[in-house]
């Protein structure tokens, strides 16, 4: 589906394709289509409004994500401690840290800077890195649509050696989305002699992440292991009432999951 969409020559249209399959997009229009209908079918119209007023209402609740994060997602797992303690020193492998967006001005700073999510990946990719010495990489460009400006990837690299005191080996600087960082990833490890890599993400974006390395593995023949460092997992749910209202929390978490679902739907 991704080739699809830059065959079209579509793909900067992507962020406006996906908001508009995102809450409360399509029960907003279904609100709509009730209110047109009320002229003439009055009942259907009303049942077509409650649709619509609950399809926003249980996108912002909680027990939504949670449910959808269950269903739409593979469940994903942390390394354990004798995992990380194997990958010590281990030879012809490296860390991958995928992007997860900036900000082009943090005026705090007076400079760009990652994003939330981002910037948890990186730490945990570095404390990773400590753990077990072996070099780090970081993916990440300007998303589809950004105007020109510093990567992410370069944003990282400053991030890491001022706040963390810890040099990145390599950046990726020219990916736009997670087929991309897997893609070009590949391609610059494979120059560096690297036949495994740990990709660091969140849990909920591994699937999509791990899909995108395979296929970059096979469409670049290159016989590379790749093994999931995931981070920020969902843990153990248990529903209180206040999960069944509308939250913040759980608007986000319901936006979170579907943008990964449609993601690995079209390849992205």
């Amino acid at each position: 589906m991704n080739d699809f969409l830059l065959w079209l020559g579509i793909d900067a249209w992507r962020p406006v394709l996906s908001a508009m399959l995102m809450p409360p997009v399509p029960f907003l229009l279904l609100v709509l289509v009730g209110a047109r209908l009320f002229s003439r079918y009055r009942v259907r119209a009303w049942l077509v409004v409650l649709l619509g007023c609950l399809g926003v209402w249980a996108s912002c609740t909680q027990i939504v994500g949670y449910g959808l994060t269950h269903w739409l997602l593979p469940p994903t797992r942390s390394l354990t401690p004798t995992e990380i303690g194997e990958l010590k020193k281990a030879p012809r492998t490296a860390i991958v840290v995928l992007g997860a967006g900036h900000r082009d001005l943090a005026p705090e700073y007076g400079v760009s800077e990652l994003q939330p999510m981002g910037l948890e990946r990186l730490r945990f990719g570095l404390w990773l890195s400590r753990q077990t010495e072996l070099p780090l990489l970081f993916s990440g460009g300007r998303a589809h649509g950004s105007a020109p400006g510093q990567s992410e990837a370069e944003i990282a690299a400053r991030t890491a050696e001022r706040d963390f005191g810890r040099p990145l080996r390599w950046t990726e600087t020219d990916s736009r989305d997670t087929r991309e960082n897997a893609l070009r990833s590949v391609a610059l490890l494979r120059r560096e002699g690297i036949e495994r890599i740990v990709v660091v993400t969140h849990g909920y974006h591994m699937p999509r992440a791990l899909d995108n390395f395979q296929r970059a593995l096979a469409q670049g023949g290159a016989s590379m292991q790749v093994v999931a460092a995931p981070m920020g997992i969902t843990p153990l749910f248990r529903a209180r009432t206040i999960d069944f209202l509308p939250t913040r929390s759980g608007y986000n978490q319901v936006l979170l999951v579907l943008h990964e679902f449609f993601g690995r739907l079209i390849g992205a």
